[in-house]
């Protein structure tokens, strides 16, 4: 099913774009220029097959999934520093659908959070000119290491924000970031009660080089929402990243506040402290994360891209009221013409002297050819005093035209 929330502003958008253009041409020269730049746009086809198996404790069934999303892209050219895009995704079934969706009604199988439909994924109107760029529209928005926000590009059905950005500065100098959503179109899709997250939401970044290898990052996420109202909060973080000769640092500090209408009172913390460096031709990394609790509230992030963090077996996509410490090591590096990655973590709690569990994660990623890539992940965790103990296998082929 095609979506119908399909944000008015671009319409809006657009009519505004033709007036200036108007103004500043003639009715000729502005239908040969516009149709010059419909002309020059891009046309992209991404396919993306993933067949996901997970096994998890105290469920009979094991989890299949085998899907398919199909993503068309068009870009248009640049007309007098305007320019637009749309994107459609469709996630298909291949064969039968054994696992949960969260939309499908087979609650008997494990989470695999890939609905099937058909959504507009993105469809913005932008305009750039060097310095300043402005987007309004459904757009994609990606921060840093997406650790508060991010596009959750894992899962088949992507995560995009209905709203504005505003961006402003070049590369090696000052940079500023704003952002406001009226609504984020989450992976779960237009079917599930989950699928949006509506309200008022702000996204302000500003990154500082303080000289060529070090920088600092200021972050500020406001939350005031709609109907998930005790998820409201207010997030502020400092990030600095630096390298030391041969060693890459990065360090994180934030402090999050219930917001808006939220029934809830807490201030929890966060930490980063992590460095990698290079040992002859395999990355090594160790790192601590923490996201801490107050007032039985955990630290929360839910416009990340959470995939990435605490584990492939996302057994923390919401933070424990104890809190969570994530002690990890990993380690990747070149094998027969593609990557390979092994991570291991130690997870704890904040608050208590509780033993969450543990978890390896396994990774190999190889381009077969120009278009064509193929990637197998497996994750393993073993639960102590939280979740079950959970296995989930992936294999990916990605094919881009």
């Amino acid at each position: 099913m095609i979506t119908q929330k399909f944000p008015s502003l671009v319409c809006s958008a657009l009519l505004c774009a033709s007036g200036v253009a108007s103004s500043h041409a003639s009715a000729e020269d502005t239908a040969q220029t516009f149709s010059s730049a419909v002309q020059n746009g891009d046309l992209a086809i991404n396919l993306r097959y993933r067949a996901e198996n997970v096994d998890r404790d105290k469920l009979s069934n094991d989890a299949t999934a085998s899907t398919l999303r199909t993503r068309l892209s068009w870009q248009s050219g640049n007309y007098r520093g305007f320019s637009a895009m749309i994107e459609m995704d469709d996630v298909t079934a291949i064969g039968q659908d054994n696992y949960n969706s969260t939309t499908n009604g087979q609650t008997d199988y494990p989470v695999v959070a890939d609905p099937l439909g058909t959504e507009v994924n993105q469809a913005y109107l932008q305009y750039g000119n060097g310095t300043f760029k402005a987007t309004a529209g459904r757009q994609r928005i990606v921060l840093d290491d997406q650790r508060f926000v991010g596009g959750v590009a894992w899962r088949q059905n992507e995560q995009t924000f209905d709203g504005y950005r505003f961006r402003y500065g070049r590369d090696g100098a000052l940079r500023l970031d704003y952002s406001y959503i009226y609504n984020v179109n989450r992976i779960f899709g237009e079917d599930s009660e989950q699928g949006n997250l509506e309200g008022d939401i702000q996204i302000f970044r500003t990154g500082y080089p303080l000289t060529e290898n070090h920088k600092l990052v200021f972050l500020a996420v406001d939350l005031q929402l709609e109907h998930a109202v005790d998820a409201s909060s207010r997030t502020l973080a400092l990030r600095y990243s630096g390298a030391f000769g041969p060693v890459n640092a990065q360090l994180g500090y934030a402090r999050q506040t219930e917001a808006g209408d939220s029934g809830l009172d807490y201030s929890a913390p966060y930490y980063l402290a992590e460095l990698d460096t290079d040992f002859g031709p395999v990355n090594v990394r160790l790192g601590y994360e923490e996201l801490g609790a107050d007032n039985g509230v955990g630290f929360s992030t839910p416009l990340a891209t959470l995939h990435k963090f605490q584990g492939f077996a996302d057994q923390f996509l919401s933070t424990p009221a104890d809190g969570i410490e994530d002690l990890y090591l990993s380690a990747a590096g070149g094998l027969a013409g593609g990557t390979l990655s092994a991570t291991y973590h130690r997870f704890s709690a904040v608050e208590t002297s509780a033993d969450w569990g543990s978890e390896w994660d396994l990774g190999y990623s190889r381009k077969l050819t120009e278009q064509l890539s193929a990637t197998v992940k497996y994750a393993s965790y073993r639960a102590d005093a939280y979740s079950v103990d959970t296995d989930k296998l992936w294999l990916m082929l990605t094919a881009s035209f």
